[in-house]
């Protein structure tokens, strides 16, 4: 599969207090056409109101839309996929929920992982942490561009790159190998997340 941009925006409000549809909306003007939702805390009720309030958000402008974490929940609002961790269900079993025509992502941060994941059947690997990140209380080692340039040989698969990814190293993550960058800090904390995301779009389309 080719991914739909090569920019992949993470909604996560992280600590700004920012409204997770408030920032939907910005990144969907600022020319975002591939989202993740991710509120790895919010109990599941909530989660699913959300979570139908951004597809019906993402599918006005037919943006691709993935869930992080819950295939059920996936499913429940119409999601165009999930995105799996290492301790999430497994590939086949997330598949079994949404479907055969749904797209799976799997996070990997290490040689080992990646290659393990070859054969799991997701549609794309992310690969990071790339640079330090703040987005996670217990972030794994910082893997840095010559590691994503050798994973790279490692597979066919699609590869999103994450991790402290800015507008200053994103073209650096692209050049080596990365099909996609996942952006979530330097988005959802910009002062103008609209600006912010067109210039990141334009930047990496280039």
């Amino acid at each position: 599969m080719t991914l739909p941009s090569r920019l992949y925006v993470i909604i996560d409000p992280l600590d700004t207090g920012r409204d997770p549809l408030a920032l939907t909306r910005a990144v969907l003007a600022g020319g975002a056409r591939l989202l993740q939702l991710r509120l790895k805390t919010t109990a599941t009720g909530e989660l699913l109101a959300t979570a139908a309030a951004v597809r019906e958000l993402t599918a006005a402008v037919h943006a691709t839309f993935i869930l992080n974490d819950r295939a059920d929940v996936a499913r429940a609002c119409g999601a165009d996929g999930v995105h799996l961790g290492q301790d999430d269900l497994p590939v086949a079993s997330a598949r079994a929920v949404v479907g055969p025509n749904a797209l799976i992502g799997f996070s990997t941060h290490s040689e080992t992982q990646l290659a393990a994941a070859r054969s799991v059947g997701a549609d794309y690997l992310a690969f990071g942490p790339i640079f330090a990140t703040t987005s996670k209380s217990a972030a794994d080692p910082v893997l840095g561009c010559e590691r994503l340039r050798t994973v790279r040989g490692l597979t066919a698969t699609p590869l999103v790159a994450i991790g402290g990814i800015t507008a200053a190293t994103a073209p650096a993550v692209l050049a080596a190998g990365a099909d996609a960058v996942a952006v979530i800090a330097a988005i959802v904390r910009a002062p103008d997340v609209e600006r912010a995301t067109a210039e990141l779009l334009a930047l990496v389309s280039g």
